[in-house]
């Protein structure tokens, strides 16, 4: 029979190792530019030790060739978390192919070198995600009518080859409550609105997808703030 005080050391030991244990990161991933730039990215745990990171991926009927991804670490990130205390990792996995099924590996290591792995398969064609569009914009007003207008992300690289759509939504407040509109789909970059309100400020954004609706939209541009003139403009 396990005495009492072995029984203890035991449980302590096993409660060391598994402390010891490194979490599997929560791996998202994304193609901003169909069909060559995607990239993987996961949050290292709160106040854990420090770990150091191997990231793969292969062809899931080739797992035995796998490449490596190419890691930016948190602190040359651009995207970095608004907490001190999280850091934001990013892999880099060029020259995807379509129609393949593949898999990433990311292995965490401790200082101590245990090790947990994370692994995941995904098609490119569905985790397309195009950047939020760009430079989003009024460039004339006439009567209760406006021309609301934007660009492309810029990191969508074949345009030409692979074209998107985009939704808008304007939101206003009426009397103390949120009312809104939504547009689209719109395969152009502007489109005229019409019966607004002079002298009512109207928030507008864009989402962007691919023409061919793969993956998900991408991610509202930023708010764009608006005060129809209460005087006709030429």
């Amino acid at each position: 029979m396990m005495t009492s005080a072995r029984y203890w050391t035991l449980l302590a030991l096993a409660v060391a190792i598994k402390a010891d244990l490194p979490v599997n990161p929560n791996v998202r991933c994304w193609c901003a530019s169909y069909p060559n730039i995607t990239f993987c990215s996961w949050t290292e745990p709160l106040h854990s030790q420090p770990l150091r990171y191997i990231a793969s991926y292969s062809e899931r009927r080739q797992p035995s060739i796998s490449k490596p991804c190419h890691l930016t670490p948190p602190a040359a990130s651009s995207s970095l978390s608004s907490s001190s205390s999280k850091r934001l990792w990013h892999c880099h996995l060029p020259n995807l192919k379509l129609l393949t099924d593949y898999i990433i590996n990311v292995t965490t290591l401790s200082s101590t070198e245990s090790s947990s792995s994370y692994l995941s398969s995904f098609m490119l064609e569905d985790i397309v995600k195009p950047d939020p569009p760009v430079d989003v914009k009024v460039s004339s007003f006439h009567a209760r009518n406006m021309l609301l207008e934007w660009s492309a992300p810029p990191t969508w690289t074949h345009l030409n080859m692979v074209p998107l759509k985009y939704q808008i939504t304007y939101k206003w407040d009426h009397k103390g409550q949120n009312k809104s509109v939504s547009l689209g789909p719109l395969e152009s970059t502007s489109v005229e609105l019409k019966s607004l309100s002079p002298g009512r400020e109207y928030v507008f954004q864009v989402c962007a997808m691919d023409l061919l609706g793969l993956g998900q939209w991408s991610l509202w541009s930023s708010p764009l703030t608006v005060t129809l003139p209460t005087n006709k403009m030429p």
